[in-house]
């Protein structure tokens, strides 16, 4: 096989990340071969639809199956290029980083590996996954080597190439943005540059090794959600001396070297939520500053609910023919950030959850982006936002574009996001 072509590839995990990467390979007339334990998702995507929601992903998954070059299955297949693209939770109340999907990827694709093959951890990963990977491996197939032992002379080519996208953007970003690559040896970056020069423009920047590769992500989500935090923090502060944070930070703002970013009900997602964990755990004494932001973002969906409950105590007071029972909430948006149907680590969907544990009235969501509520939110209703609009309280939590259309609803407000000053 010449060393610049692939003409298969399998991408492990179509989710947010996987998908949309299969589908832009596959949309470069090479056959995509995507593996993914749910079988619902393999279903839809060999039917040419998604079970995500991502702007344009619906129009190239659809050509791409009906052209031929993509397909799903539940078992790995033998290709030229193997990315992992799985999740990477966490273990334990130390927020430790569980890398068992990804030990399940490497031995389900074990078996079918060949000389000359190389895999991509694309999975957010703690510093060392990519080597705990490749030692996954070596010990599934002794009779091929890796480059831990074998180096530059290795059968088999290892990588780290984190993503780094924005849900809503993501098609747009996976070819515009710069990609790190971090092989364990320097053949293995150059196969895994040569492999992603199929579609991304921007540049693939080598990193010395697997290493920087995986905490290059981490810090960059890191900085984020520091910088998020400072904002969530300025909100509370703001609430407590009865001052308006988006007046503020609008002034703040005007200074040429400042720029605070919008505070929210909290951080979700599955990187910014999560990658700074990564760091706390691998170095717990001196990663104060990203475990104190962590503690900030995380803390602030209680915050929220409490705003809430403030509000039904102030309902009553000013209706004391009602009981709380009687009062009817509204919730506006459960994903974790606009315009899109992810609810991963979504503080939107922790607030709604919390609240609607213990609420005995009428708890109305409306979210967009999704045809079914979690089984999290018990008796809370899916609805439109027309009929949320006879609610008693009102609380926006994401700032859907369509949320940003409606009419300011009438009733108590509790606005996460400035959307109804």
């Amino acid at each position: 096989m010449p060393e610049s072509s692939f003409k298969r590839i399998s991408v492990i995990g179509l989710g947010y990340i996987g998908l949309p990467t299969a589908a832009m390979f596959a949309s470069r007339k090479i056959e995509v071969v995507g593996v993914d334990v749910n079988q619902h998702a393999v279903d839809t995507i060999n039917r040419g639809e998604v079970h995500i929601v991502e702007p344009d992903l619906d129009m190239v998954v659809h050509a791409a199956v009906h052209e031929g070059y993509l397909r799903a299955t539940n078992e790995p297949e033998p290709a030229e290029a193997f990315l992992i693209a799985v999740p990477t939770p966490f273990k334990g109340e130390d927020h430790e980083p569980d890398l068992k999907y990804i030990e399940a990827a490497a031995k389900a694709i074990a078996p079918v590996l060949a000389v000359g093959n190389l895999i991509v951890l694309e999975s957010t990963s703690p510093v060392g996954a990519t080597e705990a990977m490749a030692d996954w491996l070596a010990e599934a197939r002794p009779d091929l080597t890796f480059p831990q032992t074998h180096g530059e002379a290795s059968d088999i080519r290892v990588a780290h190439c984190p993503e780094r996208v924005l849900p809503g953007k993501v098609m747009q970003e996976l070819i515009s943005n710069d990609r790190v690559i971090g092989g364990m040896t320097p053949a293995c970056s150059a196969r895994a540059v040569t492999l992603y020069k199929n579609f991304v423009k921007g540049e693939c920047v080598i990193a010395s090794g697997p290493r920087a590769a995986e905490m290059a992500k981490l810090t960059e989500n890191s900085f984020r959600d520091v910088n998020i935090a400072f904002a969530n923090e300025l909100s509370l502060v703001c609430d407590e001396l009865d001052m308006d944070v988006w007046e503020l930070i609008t002034l703040a703002n005007r200074h040429p070297r400042v720029n605070i970013l919008q505070p929210g009900p909290g951080v979700g997602g599955h990187c910014i939520a999560v990658d700074p964990w990564f760091i706390v755990s691998s170095a717990p004494e001196k990663a104060r500053l990203i475990r104190t932001a962590r503690e900030v973002n995380d803390s602030k969906p209680k915050w929220m609910l409490d705003k809430i409950r403030v509000e039904i105590e102030s309902h009553l007071m000013m209706n004391p023919h009602k009981t709380a029972a009687c009062v009817s909430v509204a919730v506006y948006g459960l994903a974790f950030k606009p315009d899109i149907d992810d609810l991963r680590e979504s503080p939107a969907l922790e607030i709604a959850r919390l609240f609607a544990g213990d609420y005995k009235g009428e708890l109305l969501v409306v979210e967009p982006n999704i045809e079914a509520l979690p089984e999290s939110l018990g008796a809370a209703v899916l609805v439109k936002a027309t009929e949320a609009a006879r609610a008693d309280i009102h609380v926006m939590l994401v700032d859907h574009r369509s949320f940003k259309e409606m009419p300011k609803p009438v009733g108590q407000l509790i606005d996460a996001r400035g959307v109804w000053r």
